[in-house]
C-alpha cells in the first residue's frame, strides 16, 4: 500500500491482512450457504468452525490496526475516516457468522425450486463485498480507482434486490411452501443473506465521501 498518509509498514501489512480476512469470510460463507442448501450438511458445520475462527482473527487485527492508526498516521484528519472503513468491513465478518449461525441452529427447509435462487443471491452477495473490498484497497493503494469498484459495489447491488424479490415472489405467490410460518422463515433467510450487499453498499457510500475528501 503506496499512499501519502501511512508511514508504517507494519500498518500496510496487517490492513492488507485484515481484508485478506474479510474476503476469506465470504468466500467460506458461499461455500457453507451451498453445503447447506445441498444438504451436505457435515461439510457446512466444517466450515461454520473456520467462520467462527476468522471472526476472532480479524476481531483481534482490527484491534492492532486501531492502535497502529493512532501510532502512525501522518495527517490526523484522515484518522476518523480510516478507522470507519477497518470498523465497517467488520461488519461483513460479523453478517456471514450470523447468518451461519442461525442456519446452524434454525435449520430452514429450502425447497428445492428455489434452492438454485439461493445459491444465486448469494454468490451475487458475495460478488458485492468482493468488489467493496478492491475498492477499499484502492482507497490505500490507487485512489483514482475507488469511483469504478464502487459503481460495480452499485451494480451488484441491483442484482442482488432482483433476485430477492423472485425469490420472495416465489415464496409468497407461489404454491412451494404451503405453512405460512416457513414462508416467514424463508423470507427472513433472503433478508439476511442479502443484507451482506446491502452493508457493502452503505460502506462503499462511505468510502466514496472518504476518498473525495482524501483528493481535495
Amino acid at each position: 500500500m503506496k499512499n501519502f498518509f501511512i508511514r508504517s509498514k507494519e500498518l500496510e501489512i496487517q490492513i492488507s491482512e485484515y481484508l485478506d480476512l474479510v474476503n476469506e469470510s465470504v468466500i467460506i460463507f458461499q461455500q457453507c450457504v451451498s453445503n447447506y442448501i445441498k444438504k451436505e450438511y457435515e461439510l457446512f458445520e466444517n466450515y461454520y468452525k473456520d467462520i467462527l475462527d476468522i471472526e476472532n482473527k480479524a476481531d483481534d487485527r482490527q484491534k492492532e490496526i486501531k492502535y497502529k492508526i493512532y501510532e502512525y498516521m501522518l495527517i490526523p484528519e484522515s484518522r476518523a475516516d480510516v478507522l470507519e472503513i477497518v470498523e465497517s468491513m467488520d461488519n461483513i465478518v460479523d453478517l456471514t457468522k450470523e447468518v451461519l449461525t442461525d442456519l446452524s441452529i434454525e435449520e430452514p427447509d429450502i425447497p428445492e425450486e428455489i434452492g438454485e435462487d439461493f445459491l444465486e443471491l448469494t454468490k451475487l452477495s458475495v460478488k458485492t463485498v468482493e468488489e467493496l473490498i478492491k475498492s477499499v484497497r484502492a482507497y490505500f493503494e490507487e485512489i483514482f480507482m475507488v469511483g469504478n469498484y464502487v459503481n460495480r459495489v452499485d451494480i451488484y447491488e441491483h442484482e442482488v434486490d432482483k433476485i430477492q424479490i423472485r425469490i420472495k415472489r416465489k415464496i409468497f405467490k407461489g404454491d412451494i411452501v404451503d405453512d405460512f410460518i416457513k414462508k416467514l422463515h424463508l423470507r427472513h433467510f433472503t433478508d439476511k443473506i442479502s443484507s451482506l450487499a446491502d452493508e457493502s453498499e452503505t460502506i462503499s457510500e462511505r468510502l466514496t465521501i472518504a476518498a473525495y475528501k482524501r483528493k481535495m
